[in-house]
């Protein structure tokens, strides 16, 4: 490479067209999506401070806002439900008449062209809080599966396009696919949350889903944050139980994962801009220390030159906006 003078890299830089010219990563609504949450009622909004402009909403509501996002070009939403009542073994999230099954036929009635796609987890369920099945204290991984599996084939069969389990239990990949082939629902993809840390950035999620855990932590099944190569073997052995797209959460956070599992595995692959990624640049906007816009933006492009196809996030219609 020749040296200065002769090369001048602002040449390239000098122009806003010169600039889009030569630019490496693009940002564009499509590689979008939007986590709703829905909570049983009707005309009900109810907005968190935890996470401004984002809160629960009934399901007339919630297919308001999905309508607008969708309207601006978002292509998916990621729905998450507050049941009614909780229990021991989460039964409200395979219930037929549970509240994501519910959202679910509405939102495919009135927007047949939306992609609906579910989390599969049992915490904003369990009376406990955690994502599966409790014994001694302990959360047991095998007995949580064939609960996991239920909820998955109980949401495809009310309507979603994909199921993403996000419980960080063994297994659960392989057993939703197979009881979603069993149930004639071949054709339904699995968006595997496939390494998912135990963070401290979801702290204003479980306020929204009411899914904190009742004792103790979820540090024995979600991932330490500070291991990459267990990371990369979550997700080869979720692609093996036949995972048709991989996740990464939190996003900007482990952008080196992102980056290592984009480099080893060739499947489609999403990040989660969290909760907590987001709140901390809406209070820092708030408080005039950063411009969101431009601050949100960055993030985003953050996360798709690391290698995310997907991006989860609640800037979604605000994105979709800007963009």
């Amino acid at each position: 490479m020749s040296a200065f003078p002769t090369t001048r890299l602002r040449r390239l830089r000098r122009t806003p067209g010169l600039r889009a010219l030569v630019r490496e990563t693009s940002l564009d609504v499509g590689d979008l999506a939007y986590p709703l949450f829905v909570c049983p009622g009707e005309g009900v909004t109810e907005p968190l401070e935890g996470l401004q402009g984002i809160g629960r909403r009934s399901v007339d509501v919630l297919c308001d806002e999905a309508e607008e996002a969708h309207r601006l070009g978002v292509p998916a939403v990621l729905l998450f439900g507050i049941p009614e009542e909780k229990d021991a073994v989460g039964s409200g999230a395979y219930a037929d008449d549970g509240i994501v099954q519910r959202a679910l036929r509405e939102l495919r009635r009135r927007l047949p062209e939306l992609v609906l796609i579910t989390d599969v987890c049992l915490c904003e369920y369990t009376s406990h809080g955690h994502c599966g099945v409790i014994e001694g204290g302990e959360v047991l991984n095998d007995p949580s599966l064939e609960l996991l599996a239920r909820t998955a084939v109980s949401h495809v069969e009310a309507g979603a396009d994909a199921v993403a389990p996000s419980d960080m239990m063994d297994g659960r990949v392989g057993a939703i696919r197979s009881a979603l082939d069993a149930a004639g629902r071949e054709s339904v993809p699995v968006i595997a949350y496939s390494a998912k840390f135990a963070s401290a950035f979801y702290g204003p999620f479980r306020e929204v889903a009411d899914s904190a855990p009742a004792f103790g932590d979820r540090r024995s099944y979600q991932m330490d944050p500070a291991n990459l190569r267990e990371a990369l073997r979550e997700c080869a052995l979720d692609i093996g139980e036949g995972a048709d797209m991989i996740m990464v959460k939190p996003a900007l956070p482990y952008l080196d994962v992102i980056r290592s599992v984009r480099d080893r595995f060739d499947v489609p692959l999403a990040a989660y801009n969290v909760s907590g990624e987001y709140a901390m640049v809406k209070a820092a906007a708030a408080s005039g220390w950063l411009d969101e816009r431009q601050a949100a933006i960055e993030s985003l492009l953050a996360i798709k030159r690391a290698g995310a196809d997907v991006i989860f996030t609640y800037w979604a219609k605000e994105a979709a906006a800007w963009l």
